[in-house]
């Protein structure tokens, strides 16, 4: 008898939904992660959210992340930047800052990441991010025009797919619009304490489950919702000092959340 462990075992190819995920692997292995974490008294950001439910408007934690994270990184021109080349590389940085945000969604029974590139984050108000953020997740990715060049990536064969998705991306001046300035994943709809992702950006935040935990507050053990918060920066664009700068201010713009002047949030 053929002992259970050594039993063949059917081999199936990789199922086509999932190749574009693949030709972005493949693309970032240049890319030199180091990563960082922290965690978050997200107390301001529940207030908010309570307050905007009672008024009728509902607000995900991954749209006050992009709210919060654009306006760092615009403060941040360093980190808001792409690099290309490795005899003479080259660093671009960008005046706009867009957010790629990865979605979790299915196709054709495949479950999927998807991303989109929500454009101009930094002179977005949280409600036109929240709108955008529902555009996506409630949409058909399986007819949406925006995942139009997903779907016809997912149909090339391995040679011509490569050279498609490094075509799409490799350019500095392309970059902002299909792999944005920075990234945000979120796995926080289960109980996850760390996640450190690379989203082929220079700076890219990893969202956890937020949860109530003990905090000391004035010398004093509380309890306050904390959310755990990575970000993996490509050590060839900065340096950890600047990524700490970065991670820093979105924790203080999180912790101190508030209406802007005029109520544009």
């Amino acid at each position: 008898m053929t002992p259970a462990g050594d039993r063949p075992v059917a081999a199936r190819p990789v199922a086509r939904e999932r190749r574009h995920t693949l030709s972005f692997l493949q693309e970032i292995r240049s890319f030199s992660p180091v990563f960082l974490g922290t965690s978050v008294d997200m107390t301001a950001v529940r207030e908010h959210r309570a307050a905007a439910r009672a008024a009728g408007r509902g607000y995900s934690t991954t749209a006050y992340v992009l709210h919060t994270a654009a306006r760092v990184l615009a403060r941040h021109p360093e980190a808001n930047a792409a690099i290309r080349g490795r005899v003479r590389p080259r660093v671009a940085r960008y005046d706009a800052v867009h957010g790629k945000l990865a979605l979790d969604r299915t196709l054709d029974g495949h479950r999927v990441v998807l991303s989109t590139v929500l454009r101009d984050l930094d002179r977005a108000g949280l409600p036109d991010i929240q709108d955008r953020i529902e555009h996506f997740r409630d949409g058909d990715p399986a007819a949406m025009a925006e995942f139009a060049p997903t779907r016809a990536l997912q149909r090339l064969p391995w040679p011509l797919r490569t050279l498609a998705f490094r075509a799409g991306t490799r350019p500095l001046r392309r970059r902002p619009a299909v792999m944005g300035t920075f990234a945000v994943s979120s796995l926080g709809h289960r109980p996850v304490e760390g996640f450190h992702s690379v989203g082929g950006t220079t700076i890219t935040l990893g969202l956890g489950a937020t949860a109530d935990r003990p905090v000391v507050r004035g010398g004093r053990i509380g309890i306050a919702p904390v959310m755990p918060l990575s970000l993996a920066f490509d050590h060839r664009v900065i340096d950890g000092a600047e990524a700490a700068d970065v991670l820093t201010e979105v924790k203080e713009g999180l912790e101190s959340f508030k209406d802007a002047p005029g109520g544009d949030i």
